[in-house]
């Protein structure tokens, strides 16, 4: 047997199959592999690219200037997009209303909102959730069965659910349904809950008096508790309308006169205006006391003033003297226009809650058919009497600057009573219907400017004077923009689109309306873009009250 040399056993394979059969022999190089059978993934940086993230990176052309803050490594948004911190974010100070503030919180980013500031302590368990969603609802059916704008409850219920310690909170508010969400962190079930709005009011002194209590808990230097809270909301509830019903009867009255003194009529025009409104105004009380829908109220209050317009025609027919009957009808219609939830439901189509205010014109387009419905009755059965209505009578208005500043100036205290404001602020929105007519007349009258470009400008200033004037009391700007543009309503340009209907002059009756309709979206869109220009670029007035605040960290400056 030949000896094998040292070593050799270690060497050879235990097997056939312990190798290849393409191995190379032992003592033999291997050759290099092939760079194209190199496994490589295809996620796999090239040659010459590294991977360490550049310096200096690509920014979108609309982010802001200043370079990209450290740390955000390769959690960085791609070039592509505009990174989150690029978007610039609507910042107010805290000196600022807090409708102002709470604004912009809502319309910013619900991961960008700073963490609220607890204004009001709450108890030792921290804030009682379940108390605080029902006090922001409770509170929010009261503003928005007042009338005020989708945006501005949702403002108020935030503010509230905020000054109370609840952090995430989306309120939602739609025409007839609120509803408020609260998620304590984000691995707890969110809290839910809603209120339904079922009947609606016009009392601006009750709304007044809600704006005080919102702004007494969104301040440091007053404690309200829960209890109390509770206790003020349902004195508010409780209290009695400023005025009885004779007083909003008379009331009802002297809008209808002011407004066909407005319009060209005399002292006999102003009482059968007059009467025919107060008539109305009583057939509609006894329809809401029976329980009928607010369209029936509108149709039977719509009657007796067109009535009174056919009486007075025939009448001056045969003792031949002269009136303007026109005049009465127009009149009677200024009482009826729902001017206010037209300007309500505009200012939510302008500021993006297009459900609200959908449902809001709507609404107004009922009633405006229900006003229709009932002139043209009685209108047609003139016609048929031979009433001589004449639609060129509205070619010929008689110009009376001083007559037609008093009647202005009446009609808004007339329509300031209606809506129950409070006395404090009667004269002032008087003084603004002044003005707005004032400034509507002179572009209109004397500088023969467009009546829709003079009616915008006019319901502008109004928007402007009315933020203002509820800024000086930290409240609603309804009580004093509401009342303002009874002036600015199209009530003649209503009346003659009917009579030309009733007339069975379809091409100007049509047109007339189409003014009207017109002249109507111009005071909304004015009294809006007015109260935005009044918030964007002029100083609070009373700004110093809120100056005491501690800032609270975290809280971006409010």
């Amino acid at each position: 047997m030949v000896a094998e040399p040292d070593g050799f056993e270690d060497r050879k394979p235990l097997s056939d199959e312990a190798h290849s059969a393409f191995t190379p022999p032992l003592g033999v190089e291997r050759p290099p592999v092939p760079e194209d059978d190199q496994p490589t993934s295809e996620f796999a940086i090239p040659d010459g690219l590294s991977a360490e993230p550049p310096t200096e990176t690509e920014r979108s052309a609309f982010g802001t200037p200043g370079g990209t803050p450290a740390g955000t490594g390769s959690r960085q948004s791609p070039p592509a997009f505009t990174p989150a911190h690029g978007v610039p974010l609507v910042g107010l100070t805290k000196e600022a209303p807090w409708q102002d503030r709470m604004r912009t919180l809502l319309r910013m980013p619900v991961g960008d909102r700073p963490v609220p500031e607890t204004v009001q302590r709450p108890d030792d368990d921290g804030p009682a959730v379940p108390r605080v969603l029902d006090l922001t609802l409770r509170i929010g059916e009261l503003l928005l069965a007042g009338g005020e704008g989708a945006e501005d409850v949702e403002a108020a219920m935030f503010a509230v659910s905020r000054a109370y310690g609840l952090d995430r909170c989306e309120p939602n508010v739609t025409f007839t349904l609120l509803s408020i969400s609260h998620q304590p962190s984000l691995v707890e079930d969110p809290v839910t809950a809603s209120r339904t709005v079922r009947r609606r009011g016009t009392d601006y002194t009750r709304l007044s008096a809600v704006y005080r209590l919102i702004d007494d808990i969104t301040t440091e230097d007053t404690d309200v508790t829960l209890e109390e809270a509770y206790r003020r909301l349902a004195e508010i509830r409780r209290n009695r309308h400023p005025y009885p019903g004779w007083a909003l009867t008379v009331a009802s009255g002297v809008l209808a006169g002011s407004a066909s003194v407005l319009v060209g009529g005399g002292l006999v025009v102003f009482v059968a205006a007059a009467l025919g409104a107060m008539l109305g105004d009583r057939l509609a009380w006894v329809f809401a006391g029976r329980g009928m829908p607010e369209f029936y109220q509108f149709v039977v209050a719509a009657m007796p003033p067109a009535g009174m317009g056919v009486a007075l025609t025939l009448l001056s027919a045969a003792a031949q003297w002269e009136v303007r009957p026109s005049a009465v009808i127009t009149g009677g219609l200024f009482a009826l226009l729902p001017g206010r939830a037209l300007v309500a439901g505009v200012q939510d189509g302008l500021t993006g809650y297009y459900i609200t205010a959908s449902a809001r014109l709507l609404e107004v387009m009922y009633f405006f058919i229900a006003i229709v419905i009932g002139v043209l009755i009685v209108l047609y059965l003139g016609v048929q009497l031979d009433a001589q209505l004449n639609p060129d009578a509205a070619l010929h208005t008689a110009e009376r600057p001083v007559v037609q500043i008093l009647a202005a100036v009446v009609l808004s205290f007339a329509f300031a009573i209606l809506l129950q404001q409070e006395r404090s602020t009667v004269l002032m929105v008087s003084l603004n219907g002044g003005v707005a007519w004032t400034v509507y007349a002179a572009m209109h009258d004397t500088g023969d400017i467009s009546p829709v470009a003079a009616t915008a400008i006019a319901a502008g200033l109004v928007g402007l004077f009315g933020q203002l004037f509820s800024r000086y009391q930290f409240a609603s700007a309804l009580p004093y923009v509401t009342a303002a543009i009874g002036p600015l309503l199209p009530g003649s340009s209503t009346y003659f689109g009917l009579l030309g209907i009733a007339q069975n002059n379809l091409d100007r009756g049509l047109a007339s309306l189409s003014k009207a309709a017109a002249l109507a979206l111009a005071i909304a869109v004015g009294v809006n873009l007015g109260g935005e220009i009044s918030r964007l670029f002029l100083r609070v007035p009373g700004a110093g009250r809120a100056s005491s605040r501690r800032a609270a960290k975290r809280t971006r400056g409010f």
